[in-house]
């Protein structure tokens, strides 16, 4: 699953350099009773359905998938394990040239050197004042314009933070997050800078600064941002080689600290600390033209990444409605290799993160061979690339769809559905904003679970995970877990703070995996993919949401 603090810094690289990490110690060797009962459990006989899905994620867990890192030689091993489970699935090929495989073309992305800015010709001082930031589309960036402070970048029905400003030919600079009083999951989007960035374009900006609170700047000093940024992000590269800016924005340039947002500030009437205090309740925001002109350098390097999304397609079998397609969706890729924990293990496995989702979405359309009916609608199984970086593979597939974006009308998104527990409920994140709502607690109550409504929507999951990505291109989605009530709750806080993006999210974990829950899952998913596939009318957005009036969703308007 990823990670949400990823999710507000996408696409925002420092200077840091990278330091060579010392040689992992060697992992601690298991007792023999260790290793016995381990071999137990993995070994334990299990009915066909569970022991199907166990198989699989014995496979894409196991130590020696190095964890799947999107661009890893280990994850093109998985994605051709899941090509073939499509084509034993009875899924037709949907990738490119009639294979299973479409060829996403990732690019690491990160500065080239510590960049140079400075206001009206005094120049900022690297690792005090400002993070250099990057621009995928052009490896070098010179800009010189003024600036317009613009709070936190929302713009919408409700909240215009650009009015009475022209930003046109400008730079914008902006404040990561999001203001109070917002709906959660509103709040999620509008928090993250790739949104900022694409409402900055949108106003006829040229480029966007983030710039550091002294609150924020109080709790991680600039020189401790430096030493602990990631050097690089992942993206992808648009059909002329040009890095893709998710969100459609301009490029971030730089991060400025409260101490250089003070002298960009300078001369403007106000001060930094006290525009900043308005942010939050203390005063009232205002939008402000400031005086110095910035200058901004930038170089940017970029590195190919070649990864791949999987798809099998299952063709509907009403010529009225099979053009319609229901994409049924999963990542594939995990964090591969990383820090040892206590016992020395360096391998992230993601056992539950996310091949158990991927198993699920094999089984699942194993179910529908099995059925020996095909649905009305087409179904799209696709297993995805570049999750943990970004929500990247699934960016661009929902840009670059191998079936036409016309032909997309649903998706439902398996990301870690934690199955350690006897489940009686199932959640879909983002229920409520359309008629998959509906369906899915008909499906559900079929399948022999309750339908509960999000138990956190202050995590705003409903942006957090692949499906986001089809909404942003107007397609009614959810995001499916297996529900909290009963046991559940404590078996989701329990997994988050002992093995997600640990080295512990394996096959034989604590607790153990619940095999009959997964194949539970299972059944689940196929009856809700079959209801939808099945139904009268086409998914819609409800009149009026939020999500489907921004991307002119279908039913919103």
């Amino acid at each position: 699953m990823f990670r949400p603090a990823l999710l507000l810094g996408l696409l925002i690289s420092t200077a840091a350099i990278a330091q060579d990490a010392p040689p992992a110690p060697a992992p601690a060797a298991p007792t023999a009773a260790e290793s016995q009962a381990r071999n137990a459990e993995l070994n334990a006989v299990l009915p066909p359905a569970q022991a199907a899905m166990k198989a699989h994620v014995m496979f894409l867990a196991s130590d020696a998938m190095r964890g799947r890192d999107a661009g890893s030689p280990e994850y093109d091993i998985a994605a051709n394990y899941v090509a073939s489970q499509f084509y034993a699935a009875g899924l037709r090929p949907a990738g490119d040239d009639g294979s299973y495989l479409q060829k996403v073309p990732l690019i690491k992305v990160g500065p080239a050197d510590m960049g140079k800015l400075s206001l009206n010709g005094q120049a900022l001082t690297f690792g005090q004042d400002y993070l250099p930031g990057v621009n995928p589309a052009s490896a070098e960036t010179t800009l010189a314009a003024p600036v317009v402070y613009v709070g936190y970048g929302v713009s919408s029905p409700t909240r215009d933070d650009y009015a009475g400003l022209d930003v046109r030919g400008k730079i914008v600079a902006v404040v990561r997050g999001a203001p109070s009083g917002l709906d959660s999951e509103e709040a999620a989007h509008f928090g993250g800078l790739p949104t900022k960035a694409g409402i900055a374009r949108a106003k006829g900006a040229v480029g966007i600064i983030a710039l550091q609170t002294p609150e924020v700047s109080a709790r991680m000093p600039m020189a401790k941002t430096v030493a602990t940024a990631q050097p690089t992000s992942v993206t992808w590269a648009e059909a002329d080689g040009k890095g893709h800016i998710i969100g459609g924005g301009v490029p971030t340039l730089a991060t400025l600290s409260a101490a250089g947002a003070e002298k960009l500030f300078a001369g403007s009437g106000t001060s930094w600390a006290k525009a900043a205090s308005a942010l939050s309740g203390k005063g009232k925001f205002r939008g402000l033209t400031l005086k110095p002109r910035l200058d901004v350098a930038i170089k940017t390097v970029t590195t190919p990444l070649p990864s791949y999304n999987v798809a099998g397609i299952l063709p509907g079998s009403d010529p009225a409605v099979a053009p319609e397609t229901v994409i049924l969706s999963a990542h594939l890729d995990h964090v591969g290799v990383g820090t040892p924990n206590k016992k020395g293990d360096t391998i992230y496995n993601g056992a539950m993160d996310n091949a158990v989702g991927i198993a699920s979405l094999i089984e699942e359309a194993k179910r529908f061979k099995a059925a020996g009916k095909a649905p009305r609608r087409s179904i799209l199984f696709l297993a995805v690339t570049a999750e943990e970086k970004g929500l990247v593979g699934s960016d661009y597939f929902a840009n670059n769809p191998t079936i036409g974006k016309a032909r997309m009308v649903a998706n439902v998104n398996l990301d870690m559905p934690i199955i350690t527990y006897k489940f009686s409920d199932v959640i879909a994140f983002g229920a409520v904003r359309s008629s998959l709502g509906d369906i899915v607690k008909r499906a559900a109550t079929t399948a022999g679970a309750a339908f509960s409504p999000d138990p956190m929507p202050d995590m705003a999951l409903f942006v957090r995970s692949d499906h986001y990505r089809f909404v942003q291109q107007g397609v009614p989605s959810v995001f499916l877990w297996p529900g909290t009530s009963g046991p559940g709750k404590a078996a989701v806080d329990a997994f988050f703070a002992n093995n997600y993006h640990q080295p512990s999210d394996e096959v034989v974990q604590s607790p153990p995996i619940d095999w009959e829950s997964g194949e539970r899952f299972i059944n689940v998913n196929y009856q809700i993919a079959r209801d939808i596939a099945d139904a009268a009318q086409r998914p819609a957005w409800n009149k009026g949401d939020f999500f489907g009036t921004l991307y002119n969703g279908y039913g919103a308007k």
